[in-house]
């Protein structure tokens, strides 16, 4: 995890900070865009709470799910190493993304709820739960990208638009409650969704409305990591240390 840190952002300059910034700069301009129209569902919540519990967990999905496709090419010189597999490779990424994502929201949340810009959490445990919900879901996901990169190419074309026609499907933009029905009996079977709704849960005052099911998580991610976990195996045959 940190030769892929170092990698990734470099010894100089602000190095890992770097993967704290990232969330939170895009979560910093789309309150700033909500709180110059008024945006009104956020009113009992909080602004600043609403987005950093919304934009942290789709930075999360996008980033693990985005940047599965191919992965364990991208590091395979690595692998010219006995005691290093792919799954090392996979783990190091998929947990540089968990862990520092989550730094980032810790970071921001702390020092305001210290200087009373948002409320204490409700939950920590119950916030905590969702998050790692959420990133067993995208690690996942992510292994099924990961091998089915390597044994397919014209796959990695497909992994762009596939992250941009869930994003409705993440529930980051509105809590299921505030939506149609119709909405709602879709997005209570988006683990995405529901993940994120566990954590807000955590974050909310009791009053707010949440939908998720830790039964219902388990039993997807459950399925989907017995799915990817022999495909990554599968596809290590395809792929050549350089």
């Amino acid at each position: 995890m940190i030769r892929e840190g170092n990698a990734k952002y470099g010894h100089e300059n602000l190095g890992f900070f770097w993967i704290m910034i990232e969330p939170l700069s895009l979560a910093a301009m789309v309150a700033l865009m909500w709180y110059a129209t008024n945006h009104s569902h956020t009113e009992a919540i909080g602004l600043v709470l609403f987005v950093l519990t919304g934009y942290c967990p789709l930075t999360l999905w996008r980033h693990i799910a985005g940047r599965s496709a191919r992965v364990i090419r991208q590091r395979s010189a690595l692998l010219f190493h006995a005691n290093i597999k792919p799954f090392d490779v996979l783990i190091a990424v998929f947990f540089l993304e968990t862990i520092g994502i989550f730094a980032a929201f810790i970071c921001a949340y702390i020092p305001l709820v210290i200087f009373g810009v948002i409320l204490p959490p409700r939950d920590t445990l119950l916030m905590i739960g969702g998050w790692l919900f959420l990133a067993w879901f995208s690690i996942s996901v992510g292994l099924i990208i990961a091998a089915l990169t390597e044994m397919y190419e014209p796959v990695e074309k497909f992994i762009g638009p596939l992250l941009y026609v869930t994003i409705p499907l993440t529930g980051v933009f509105a809590m299921i409650d505030w939506l149609p029905q119709k909405a709602q009996a879709v997005l209570v079977y988006s683990p995405i969704a529901t993940s994120v709704e566990m954590f807000r849960a955590g974050a909310f005052p009791e009053d707010i409305v949440t939908y998720y099911d830790p039964y219902f998580l388990t039993v997807v991610c459950a399925m989907l990591t017995a799915i990817g976990v022999p495909l990554v195996v599968y596809a290590q045959k395809f792929v050549t240390h350089n």
